[in-house]
This record gives C-alpha cells, sequence and structure tokens, in this order.
C-alpha cells in the first residue's frame, strides 16, 4: 500500500523553514524581488518530461514483477506521488540502434504493419492510465531502409516517409486509443524543410490536425528558415532543441513560437545529476524563454555496462531482483510538475522570474483564473549542478538572503505552502521534498535564508505529496544458471532481458515440432541508421557484463529464403550501443554449406567484425536445419561444440576479461535462435529441464574428436 503525506496541521510540519522569518549574517546586502503580474504574463508553461527511447532505455521495465513495475510507474507518472510527469515522449522505433539499444518499427517493411511490437504502446497506455491528461511525444531516430529505398536518407521520398509516420500516429490512435500530442522530425538530424510541410500536410489530411508538429530536436538553426518561409512557420508549431545549456538566440525569441529544451539532462542521476536538474528545469525559462523541459532519458531501465548508465530520473534495472531506486531527481522534478500544470503562465523577468543577486534563479507561474501562484526557487552551486553538456561556466552560489514582495493579483496572498530539499554532498543524508511549515507573508512580503544547494517551492496549492512503498526487495545479481525456451511470449514481442543492438530480434513461430516458438532476427536490409552504417552485424545481448567464465548453448536456424549468411553465439563481449560494431569477446560463428557445394565453416573470433581470428575450420552444417552450438569460456581457454560435437579448444584473445553473453547474425536477413542455456562454468547443471533434455538429443560419443582446423 502507499504511503503519503498529502495533508498535516502545520503545527505538526518539520520546522526547517522557521528561520525563514529571521535573516541569516551573510556579510551581503539583503536582495529584493517583485512578483507581480500588473504588467501581464510570461509565456505559456507547457509541462516537464521524460523520455524513453533513444534508444531503448526502458528494455528492462517491461518485465519488472509486481507490485515493483507498478510502483515504478507511479513514481514517474502518477500525480501528486513522485515526478509526476505533464509529458511522455518515446522513440518511434525504426529497427535501428538508438543509443542503448534497438527499438522495433511498426513497418518492417513496406507492405508490413503491426502495432503490437515494442514496449512503448504499454508505457503509453500505463501512462495515461495513472493521468489522463499527460501529453504524448513521438519522434524518430532511425527508420527502416525501405522508407530510404537505398539511399539511406528519410528525405529521399519525403511522401513515403511522412506516410510512415502519420500510420504510426492512426495505429496509436486505433490500435492502442493513445491521441498522440506533438511529433518530431529526425532526432538531433538534419531537418528538411519540403518534408515538414509534406507532414504538415498530410496529418491534417488524415484528421491530426491537433497534433502539432516539433522541430527539429536539434540545434537553434531553424529558426532561420521558419523567419524567412511563411509556409514553413506555418507548419512548425514548437521549436525544439537538444541541450542548449539553458539559453536560446534572439532570432528565436522573435519567432513567437513556443521553445522548448526537447531533451536535456543526460547525466548520471546522483546527488550532481539532481543539481543539473534542478539547475536546468528553473533557468531554461530564466535565461532561454524554454517553457518545456523533457528529460533524458525517463528511467534508466538498460544494462549498467551499456552507455549512459543510470542517466534516468530513477534507476530500474534489475527485473530478475525486483530492486529500483527512487534517485533524487524524481523529488527535483515534483518541485515543479506537482504545483503546476500545462497551461499555466510564467509571470515575466523582472516580476517574478530572474536570477538571484548572489547565485541561484526564480521563476514563479499562476494558474489561468490566477487564484493559485507556485515559486520555484534553487541555489545549485557550480559544480554540484554539472550537467553531462553542454560545458558549464563558472559561477558562484553564497548563502544569502532574499526578500519577495507580492503585489497585483497576489498582493493578497498571506500564507505559502512550503517544500524543500537540501541536496548533500558531504557524505550526509540528502533531504529530498520535505513539506515544512507555511511561509507567513506580511503586508505583501516574506524573507527566505537561502542555503547554498537548496530547492524551495512556495505555493498556494494544498496538494503535494512525497509518496512512497515498502523498500523494494535487495539487488542481486543477474540469476544463473539461466534458460529460454521463447514459448511464454505473445508473437512479435521481445524476450525478457535480452539487449538488442543491432538488428531486431522478434518472438515468431518457427513451423518446427520442436521449436514452437522462437526468437527471430527479422530485419532484411539495413535500415536508415542514426548512429553508424557500421552497424552491419545483428547483435542481441544478455546478462551480466562481469561474466568472465561462462557456458553458452543455443540452438540456431538458418532458412535457405532471405537467410542471413552466418550466425554466431558468444560471451565476453564488451560493449553495445552506437559502437556495437567495435564489440570484442568470443564469438562463435557457423556459416553452414551454401549452394554452390562448398563446406561449411565456423570461426572463432576476438570480435564482432571478423577481423581477428582465433581459429577456424570447416564443419556439417546446412541451411533450413536446426544446429546447437555451444561455447565455453574459462580463464584463458575455449572450446566449441556444434551438435555435441566437439570443434575445437583454442586459447582466448587477452582481452576482454568478462562481458556479456550474445548471440547475432552475420548479416542482415532472418536468423532464428531457441532454448537458451547460459551456464557458470564452476558449477554443474544440477536440474533437468526441456533444454537438458535437448542437449541430450545432440550429444554424440565423439565430443572429443576434432574437427580439421584451418590456421
Amino acid at each position: 500500500m502507499a504511503k503519503s503525506v498529502t495533508s498535516f496541521p502545520s503545527a505538526l510540519l518539520p520546522c526547517v523553514l522557521c528561520l525563514l522569518f529571521q535573516p541569516i549574517s551573510t556579510g551581503y546586502q539583503p536582495a529584493a524581488y517583485i512578483v507581480d503580474d500588473i504588467g501581464g504574463l510570461g509565456r505559456r508553461f507547457d509541462g516537464i518530461g521524460g523520455l524513453s527511447g533513444g534508444g531503448a532505455t526502458s528494455r528492462l521495465l517491461v518485465n519488472y514483477p509486481q507490485p515493483q513495475r507498478d510502483q515504478i510507474l507511479d513514481f514517474l507518472f502518477k500525480p501528486n506521488f513522485g515526478a509526476s510527469l505533464h509529458i511522455l515522449k518515446v522513440e518511434i522505433g525504426g529497427d535501428s540502434q538508438s543509443t542503448d539499444g534497438t527499438e522495433s518499427s511498426h513497418m518492417h517493411e513496406m507492405w508490413d504493419e503491426n502495432y503490437q511490437r515494442g514496449y512503448e504502446w504499454w508505457l503509453m497506455k500505463e501512462a495515461k492510465k495513472r493521468n489522463p491528461n499527460i501529453k504524448l511525444y513521438g519522434l524518430p531516430w532511425a527508420f527502416p531502409g525501405w522508407v530510404g529505398q537505398g539511399s539511406m536518407s528519410p528525405y529521399a521520398h519525403p511522401e513515403l516517409t511522412a506516410s510512415y509516420v502519420v500510420k504510426w500516429l492512426l495505429g496509436a490512435k486505433k490500435y492502442h486509443n493513445l491521441t498522440i500530442d506533438y511529433v518530431g522530425i529526425w532526432n538531433e538530424r538534419a531537418y528538411n524543410v519540403k518534408y515538414i510541410k509534406i507532414l504538415r500536410m498530410l496529418l491534417d489530411q488524415h484528421g491530426l490536425n491537433h497534433t502539432r508538429i516539433v522541430a527539429a530536436d536539434g540545434n537553434w538553426g531553424i529558426t532561420t528558415d521558419i523567419l524567412k518561409d511563411k509556409d514553413f512557420a506555418a507548419a512548425v508549431d514548437i521549436i525544439g532543441v537538444h541541450y542548449p545549456g539553458t539559453l536560446s538566440t534572439a532570432e528565436a525569441v522573435n519567432t513567437n513560437k513556443p521553445l522548448w529544451s526537447s531533451e536535456d539532462y543526460s547525466t548520471f542521476n546522483d546527488n550532481v545529476g539532481a543539481g543539473c536538474w534542478a539547475r536546468i528545469l528553473n533557468q531554461n525559462y530564466v535565461n532561454g524563454n524554454m517553457t518545456s523541459t523533457i528529460s533524458w532519458n525517463l528511467i534508466a531501465s538498460y544494462y549498467e555496462a551499456l552507455p549512459y548508465p543510470r542517466n534516468g530520473l530513477m534507476t530500474a534495472d534489475q527485473p530478475w531482483a525486483g530492486f529500483y531506486v527512487v534517485e533524487n531527481p524524481i523529488w527535483v522534478t515534483a518541485h515543479t510538475s506537482q504545483f503546476t500544470q500545462i497551461g499555466w503562465s510564467y509571470l515575466r523577468h523582472g516580476s517574478g522570474v530572474g536570477k538571484l543577486s548572489y547565485g541561484g534563479s526564480y521563476v514563479s507561474l499562476t494558474s489561468p483564473d490566477k487564484k493559485d501562484l507556485t515559486m520555484i526557487i534553487e541555489t545549485m552551486s557550480h559544480d554540484h549542478s554539472i550537467c553531462i553538456r553542454p560545458p558549464l561556466p563558472q559561477y558562484k552560489v553564497v548563502p544569502q538572503n532574499a526578500t519577495f514582495t507580492l503585489k497585483g493579483t497576489f498582493a493578497t496572498i498571506t500564507s505559502l505552502n512550503a517544500w524543500y530539499t537540501k541536496l548533500s554532498y558531504t557524505g550526509t543524508p540528502s533531504e529530498p521534498f520535505k513539506r515544512v511549515t507555511p511561509v507567513k507573508v506580511i503586508g505583501g512580503s516574506f524573507t527566505l535564508p537561502l542555503d547554498v544547494d537548496v530547492i524551495i517551492t512556495l505555493t498556494t496549492i494544498t496538494l503535494g505529496n512525497k509518496g512512497s512503498y515498502a523498500t523494494p526487495p535487495p539487488p542481486k545479481p543477474f540469476p544463473l544458471p539461466y534458460t529460454e525456451d521463447f514459448e511464454s511470449y505473445p508473437e512479435n514481442s521481445e524476450a525478457n532481458n535480452f539487449a538488442q543492438q543491432i538488428g531486431v530480434f522478434e518472438i515468431r513461430p518457427s513451423n518446427h515440432p520442436s521449436h514452437k516458438q522462437v526468437m527471430q532476427q527479422v530485419v532484411q536490409e539495413q535500415p536508415c541508421d542514426w548512429c553508424s552504417q557500421k552497424l552491419i552485424n545483428p547483435l542481441n545481448v544478455i546478462g551480466n557484463h562481469n561474466w568472465s567464465d561462462i557456458q553458452v548453448q543455443v540452438d540456431v536456424f538458418i532458412p535457405s529464403v532471405n537467410g542471413t549468411t552466418g550466425a554466431f553465439i558468444a560471451a565476453r563481449v564488451d560493449k553495445g550501443g552506437c559502437t556495437s560494431f567495435l564489440a570484442n569477446g568470443v564469438f562463435f560463428w557457423m556459416f553452414p554449406n551454401n549452394t554452390q557445394g562448398e563446406e561449411g565453416t565456423f570461426y572463432v573470433t576476438s570480435d564482432l567484425a571478423r577481423t581477428d581470428t582465433i581459429t577456424a575450420g570447416r564443419l556439417e552444417a546446412t541451411f533450413d536445419t536446426w544446429h546447437t552450438l555451444k561455447l565455453q569460456v574459462k580463464d584463458g581457454v575455449l572450446v566449441v561444440y556444434i551438435d555435441g560435437n566437439f570443434l575445437t579448444k583454442a586459447s582466448t584473445a587477452a582481452s576482454p576479461t568478462n562481458g556479456f553473453v550474445a548471440l547475432g547474425s552475420d548479416t542482415f536477413g532472418y536468423s532464428m535462435f531457441d532454448n537458451v542455456l547460459i551456464n557458470p562454468m564452476d558449477d554443474r547443471l544440477r536440474f533437468r529441464s526441456k533444454l537438458q533434455k535437448m542437449e541430450t538429443l545432440h550429444r554424440h560419443d565423439n565430443e572429443d574428436r576434432p574437427m580439421v582446423v584451418i590456421n
């Protein structure tokens, strides 16, 4: 059951801010600030969001056990509970690596449409279930290869690309009853004026007039074209930029369009990350007039050894344990999100918005009827609020007294509810999001003593809640032995715990009596990539990056029609992400007999690119036949088998000495995998399963007879 602190008599609240009425000795003159709406209001507030994707950043969340999965989702989306996000931004999957993995497209081929793939549909529905008012935003990172028609560019045929995106929006509504409020162009890549105009036209033609275009999820350069082209300006509703360092440009402001930091943060979620998030949430508007800030990423629910570990608002990367951590960026978000709504307005700069005289910033927002006022004050120091990008110029924050005078509509306010966070960097516990004694407003004014590295929310809103649940289960390593036969999954879904890095691996029927459902690599041609066109060897990783001595066994099938040329299993794989093509490890490759009558071959290489061969040889393997590959790695020695037959024994490369288990193929094209068995080398299996029975069937008396090895 959730615990809450939604309402306490003032006398019982912690008296953290009792000293607010007694200015502290600082050596600096007190500074005075006006909060006033007489001269009008500032820009409309468009909300705080989180980004799932870019890519596969929520991959491990979907298979969390209950009740932990619902608890995590509550901390992200439930109003007046945790982060209480206003916007959920998701990747429109494009079958290609987009930072921490690959997300499935709704159209692998021009003739193929499926709106059940992936987990973003599920996540959007869970967000809407908790907050029906949350806004949804879709953005492509990559596109299936057919979209580019061989050009590797989504702009070569703009009508085709626009139709592809519109189908995703229509599918969201038809199959999931999800209304997508915003759509982007191509994440952090060049925009195309013609394409954006066509996209707007197709949106309108298909009844999607409500879907607003955010462009171009890159830098401020698009403002030049907006200012000189009226038709283009009419097509673009919102200017969205990434990692602006809290700064916009005069040209962007002059467009009179909403300005968003449509991707920001991307920082390790310790207290420095929390400080980064607190600073930019305020200063993106104070310095740059940006009315929405969206965190990449929503939740760090991917293996920590993949790129940008723990760069989410919270961490949930152990579904096998049910362990998760509500990091302090959740509570920093709550300082704004629980006390504002989309459609509120900022006050004007100098009349409720600005920099504090001795470091820090403040913003004030009011409801459309002006009956409510919320102020957020932050005093994050430079070294305790450094974001991953861009570089942060030096500045100084010191303890200070700040006197605020409320005027205009707000002059009659006599008390403001107060929430307080003090982030610690000295080893002492932080004090995140504490409800404290309300601030008394006397004669329209009040004075706050502001320490360094604090966030304070003052508000007329009486809601607000630091939600909590019972402590989640403790962390534990990825469990071994591990078995997977893929029989329990819906068709077109992804198997639990696998993290596809190149290609797309979906559950499909195999039409073979011994392999009813399998995991199949389904991408047929290279996508219009976001990362690199060197990502050509499908790769799917799983497990613990610290694994060293390990045994991997997998059944593999390569069809003769539309199949890949070869497949592999691997251990000690050292990397994923956009540089997956540089992955090292121990890779055992099988290439079946070809149609020209040439014998099949095997290779053991130290890299995915097959530039460093450890050993190789001939083997008897054919297309359209299931084969069992087994790889054993212990200390500096590897042993490989096919169908129970010993192939060879060799020394491993000196590095890496640990890494993921993986499987994949040599090229794009179909390949199937089943009956995955992962076991530590220093233990024997002590249980019986379907997989053990399969292994027994493949074992032969000639295990120790070596095949011919090519040196």
